[in-house]
């Protein structure tokens, strides 16, 4: 009896924890499919519940579906392929687009042929006299276009190491959306790690809300990240989308409450500004998720999904008109953007070259990276993708290049990974030279992070210099040497128009300017304290990149101090002056009404080539020349004093070209004030 009694508790001990299986079984469905129901946007929680419910009982093929179709909405698509298959072996008629699933996962995993196949029996179900199926064949026919293409692209891939960025960038969260100051020495990116300002959890995700983080490149390594904190960061959403190339301005998308905006924070001395919303041209009651300032700052391209354009999201762009507001929005129209969506734009410091996502034009799947460059009458030629294995079968967005364009960056999934996302550096190697062993490829690829994706070199691909000088340097007061806040303008010397002008930051004195080929630059700096400071750098177009540093130095306006004018030009060997020394000059105008009691000496100076008196009687000429232009301009004759030197007064040792051309100068001299 004892034994009787005892099976009998076991059943019915059996009998009830089979009850609450089953009934914890049904919750989870029915949870699952409640946010299910309600589109992708919610198939990250649906998942939750599905594989709750599929590790109870597995024995449900629809479940398996449900799980395959959330893994593809999901970051790690990868991981769905195993559950299609298993739904579909144990019911082949399941669904009558699981071939189209299959297809899918085959797709993303460069099985091209299995795709292929499994993309052509899904569309063998489509009927191409129903309305209602030519959406359907539409996308599959797109589908097999794309294994066309990743079919060539695989076979040519680009000369890339691609490596993760490592732990200490990387995290168990989501790290996304790198943006980069010009020369490296900065990045920001997105990231949803667990000291988020504010702390909360975004429960239609998950995970905590979006911050952006801050870190400095110093030896090639880069620095733990910092939150960038208040007022940039703010208990919602806000995420990185683009940084000006000297680092001073930061682009930031603000969700709105569903309307996206991208707004500008500037950096005041160690601090960044409450982000300020665009104008009206460029953010709508539609979406706009990315955006690029040009080199100057006068261009801001961008992404919205508004009305009319060519389908989708597109890119369009705005001028700033003299008074420094925000032009028109113009669709950049083809050939850059298509019928499907176009994302992530980056305009490099060239001024002509330009980064973009795009679901059209000729893409391996999902998102592909395309390269275009505007020709010399302002037109854009057809994008060219650039390549595997930087782009792949999935989506490839948020891509940023460096100045030199040796490096690009941006985030991805990969199954070797720290997070969900994580940010990688592609190295790009250019053409190839010598035959590279595998044992030194490893060496060449590794970084502080050990995880590499190395890539089998089938042919090679030139790499081309971008046409840029990256000008850098502080801003410093010549006697305390403390850094100054000032203003750097550029000037295209042969029209005189200001191109651009930028400050120099107010606390550390650092300023960064672009300069692509094939002008001539005018550059002043500029400070109501102090004298202004100018610099000449004539590019030719076939220069290559190049970084200069030049630190500057201001000096008072004192009796005594002396400026050289840089941009200041004569015709050869003659005292007329070029058009081209217009805008120096009337610095120099400005300074003298500013200042009306102060008076100068204007003095030319040569290099010992031919005689003394041959020198001082063309440096007099030419010092006359400029003191006529200032008369011209308003400046009372008694206030200026033309003297010329000859080379009686070198800067520099007149046994070499630089030398004389240092010595080759027109300069003033404060006298009173």
């Amino acid at each position: 009896m004892k034994n009787f009694y005892s099976l009998l508790i076991f059943f019915v001990l059996i009998s009830s924890l089979s009850f609450s299986q089953s009934k914890l079984f049904k919750e989870n469905v029915k949870l699952g499919d409640e946010f299910f129901e309600q589109g992708p946007a919610f198939h990250r929680k649906a998942l939750i519940n599905f594989l709750r419910a599929d590790s109870i009982d597995d024995t449900h093929p629809e479940i398996k579906l449900k799980i395959g179709i959330c893994y593809l909405n999901s970051f790690f698509k990868y991981k769905a392929k195993d559950y299609f298959q298993k739904a579909y072996s144990m019911k082949p008629d399941i669904a009558p687009d699981i071939h189209y699933y299959l297809g899918q996962c085959e797709h993303l995993d460069l099985n091209w042929d299995k795709a292929k196949e499994e993309y052509e029996k899904y569309r063998a179900t489509l009927s191409y006299t129903k309305k209602e199926d030519k959406t359907n064949i539409d996308d599959v026919e797109k589908k097999l276009a794309e294994i066309e293409v990743g079919k060539i692209l695989v076979k040519k891939p680009v000369r890339v190491f691609i490596d993760n960025l490592g732990p200490n960038i990387n995290g168990p969260y989501t790290d996304y959306s790198p943006v980069i100051s010009a020369d490296e020495d900065m990045m920001m990116f997105t990231s949803r790690r667990n000291n988020t300002t504010g702390g909360a959890v975004d429960e239609n995700y998950d995970e905590f809300y979006e911050d952006i983080f801050r870190t400095y490149s110093f030896n090639n390594t880069w620095s733990t990240p910092i939150n960038l904190g208040e007022p940039v960061n703010t208990n919602g959403h806000d995420a990185t989308v683009n940084l000006s190339a000297d680092g001073q301005k930061l682009l930031v998308y603000i969700d709105d409450k569903g309307f996206g905006n991208i707004y500008e924070s500037r950096l005041d001395g160690e601090k960044w500004t409450k982000p300020e919303n665009f104008s009206k041209q460029i953010n709508s009651k539609y979406h706009e998720s990315s955006a690029c300032y040009s080199y100057d700052g006068n261009i801001l391209y961008f992404v919205s999904d508004r009305e009319n354009g060519f389908g989708g999201s597109d890119i369009y762009y705005c001028k700033k008109d003299e008074k420094g507001q925000w032009g028109q929005a113009i669709n950049i129209s083809t050939p850059i953007n298509t019928k499907y969506d176009e994302e992530s734009v980056f305009m490099m410091p060239d001024g002509k070259t330009m980064y973009f996502s795009s679901k059209g034009h000729e893409t391996m799947g999902g998102f592909d990276i395309f390269k275009s460059v505007m020709d010399s009458t302002g037109k854009w030629c057809q994008p060219i993708n650039i390549g595997y294995p930087v782009n792949s079968s999935d989506d490839d967005v948020s891509f940023v290049l460096s100045a030199d364009g040796k490096h690009g960056y941006y985030a991805a999934v990969k199954k070797e990974g720290y997070g969900n996302r994580d940010i990688y550096i592609i190295n790009f190697l250019g053409k190839e030279k010598n035959l590279i062993m595998s044992t030194e490829d490893n060496l060449m690829a590794s970084l502080a992070a050990p995880i590499s994706q190395t890539v089998t070199i089938s042919e090679a691909v030139e790499l081309k210099s971008n046409a840029i000088t990256l000008l850098k340097g502080i801003v410093i007061d010549e006697n305390t040497k403390q850094p100054i806040e000032a203003v750097v303008s550029i000037t295209d010397n042969s029209t005189g128009q200001e191109i651009a002008n930028f400050k120099s930051n107010s606390k550390t004195g650092k300023y960064l300017v672009t300069l692509p080929s094939g002008k001539n630059y005018g550059i002043a700096v500029k400070n109501d304290n102090y004298l202004f400071h100018s610099e000449n750098f004539d590019i030719p177009l076939t220069t290559n990149y190049q970084e200069i540093a030049k630190d500057v130095t201001l000096k008072s306006i004192a009796v005594g101090s002396k400026i050289v004018l840089k941009n200041v030009f004569y015709d050869f060997d003659k005292a007329t002056l070029r058009n081209e020394s217009q805008t120096e000059l009337n610095l120099l105008v400005k300074l003298l009404n500013d200042i009306p009691k102060m008076t100068i000496e204007l003095s030319s100076h040569t290099d010992n080539k031919g005689s003394e008196k041959y020198n001082l009687d063309l440096s007099d000429k030419r010092s006359k020349a400029v003191v006529e232009y200032l008369v011209s301009k308003g400046i009372d004759k008694k206030r200026v004093q033309a003297k010329g030197y000859g080379f009686s007064e070198p800067l520099a040792p007149n046994d070499t070209e630089a030398g004389r051309q240092m010595n080759r100068r027109t300069e003033f001299k404060i006298l009173s004030r």
